[in-house]
C-alpha cells in the first residue's frame, strides 16, 4: 500500500522540524546568542527547508497555514535553554539532531513533490533541497561555514540517497511506514558515519589536491 503524503500523520513533518530546530538552538548556544536569537535560529532551520519546498511547488507554506508548525521551534528553544548546559556536548548533539532532521525532510520533501504531480527526478531534487535548505540558512545566518560546503564532510549525499530511495519505492508502490523507517535509519546512519569517520566526496576537479597553506589560486 502506497504511503500518501496527504494522509500521513502531520507529526512526521513536525518531528523533522523539531530535530532541525534543536540543532539551531544548540548552535545559538555555542555562539552565545540570546534566547530570542535562539528561537529565531531554531525557526529558520526548522521551517526554512519546508518553506522553500512549498514555494517551489507553488503552494502556501505549511508553516504559515498550520500553527502547529510554530510549536517545535519554541519547544526546542526551551529544552536547550534548560537542559543542555555542557558546552563540550554541543557539537555532537547538533550533528545528531541535524542528521535526524535531514533523514526525515529528504523523505517528506520528496513525497510532497510526488504527491503534487512532479516527476520522480524533480521530486528527488526538491527532496534534497528541502533537506539541506534549512541547515544552509542556519549556518549562513550564524556566520558559520555551511556543512553543505564543508570539504571534510558529506552532507547532501545522504539526503540524495534517501530522496532517491523514496522516489523509487513510491513509483513501485511499496513506500509505506515500514520502508520509510528503513530509509530514515539508513540516511541517519550514513550521515553520522560520514561525520565520525571524516568521509569526503571527490573534489570538484579530478587530480587537484590541497596543499597546506594554500590561500588562493
Amino acid at each position: 500500500m502506497t504511503f500518501a503524503f496527504d494522509n500521513s500523520p502531520v507529526w512526521l513533518d513536525l518531528l523533522g522540524v523539531f530535530f532541525f530546530a534543536v540543532s539551531g538552538s544548540l548552535l545559538a548556544a555555542r555562539k552565545q546568542i540570546d534566547i530570542v536569537g535562539s528561537l529565531l535560529l531554531a525557526s529558520l532551520v526548522g521551517l526554512g527547508g519546508g518553506v522553500i519546498r512549498d514555494i517551489i511547488l507553488g503552494i502556501v507554506p505549511a508553516a504559515f497555514t498550520n500553527p502547529a508548525y510554530l510549536a517545535p521551534p519554541l519547544l526546542a528553544t526551551v529544552l536547550v535553554f534548560f537542559l543542555f548546559s555542557s558546552v563540550q556536548r554541543y557539537t555532537s548533539l547538533l550533528t545528531l539532531f541535524d542528521a535526524a532532521g535531514l533523514a526525515l525532510f529528504c523523505m517528506t520533501g520528496t513525497i510532497k513533490a510526488l504527491a503534487t504531480g512532479l516527476n520522480p527526478v524533480a521530486s528527488v531534487l526538491l527532496g534534497v533541497t528541502s533537506a539541506v535548505g534549512g541547515g544552509l540558512l542556519r549556518d549562513i545566518t550564524a556566520n558559520e561555514v555551511p556543512e553543505l560546503f564543508n570539504p571534510k564532510d558529506i552532507y547532501a549525499l545522504p539526503a540524495f540517497v534517501g530522496s532517491s530511495l523514496t522516489a523509487v519505492l513510491w513509483v513501485l508502490g511499496v513506500f509505506n511506514v515500514l520502508t520509510a523507517g528503513g530509509i530514515a535509519a539508513l540516511v541517519f546512519t550514513f550521515r553520522i558515519l560520514a561525520w565520525r569517520r571524516s568521509w569526503q566526496a571527490p573534489l570538484a576537479v579530478r587530480g587537484w589536491h590541497r596543499r597546506a597553506g594554500d590561500s588562493g589560486l
